[in-house]
């Protein structure tokens, strides 16, 4: 059996320091994003990252939108849950139903997720438009 430490992953994958076999990888999305609340605009942004994440399977893909990017106030919910390799999330709503979450103070390792939002694809509409 092959020791874990060993394994070939993808060079820039950002890796749970307490299990090598958890990691993600972060990549720009390389165009116009649009996420839609019913039919209002909830954001818009040419800096959308793809969040591609493996632990106990592949999970799907998930695009974190820069929070100043927001066409549309979220309110903060009593609501957190942990992650071993991104912090801790906080969640957010819309019209009273959450719709995104946020790594506030992400690990060192995960730095990059900070001032992002992340949705949950069933409760928006995205849109992506190649960038010219």
């Amino acid at each position: 059996m092959t020791d874990a430490s060993q394994e070939n992953y993808p060079e820039d994958a950002i890796r749970n320091p307490g299990n090598p076999r958890h990691f993600m990888a972060l990549k720009p999305v390389k165009a116009q994003v649009k996420l839609f609340f019913g039919d209002r605009l909830l954001a818009d942004t040419s800096n959308a990252i793809r969040l591609v994440e493996v632990g106990r399977s592949v999970y799907d893909p998930v695009l974190y939108l820069p929070q100043q990017d927001l066409a549309l106030a979220l309110d903060r919910l009593d609501k957190s849950t942990h992650c071993p390799l991104k912090g801790d999330a906080s969640y957010h709503a819309l019209d009273g139903e959450e719709v995104a979450w946020s790594y506030d103070a992400p690990f060192d390792f995960a730095a990059q997720l900070r001032g992002l939002l992340a949705f949950w694809p069933s409760k928006v509409r995205i849109e992506e438009q190649p960038l010219a």
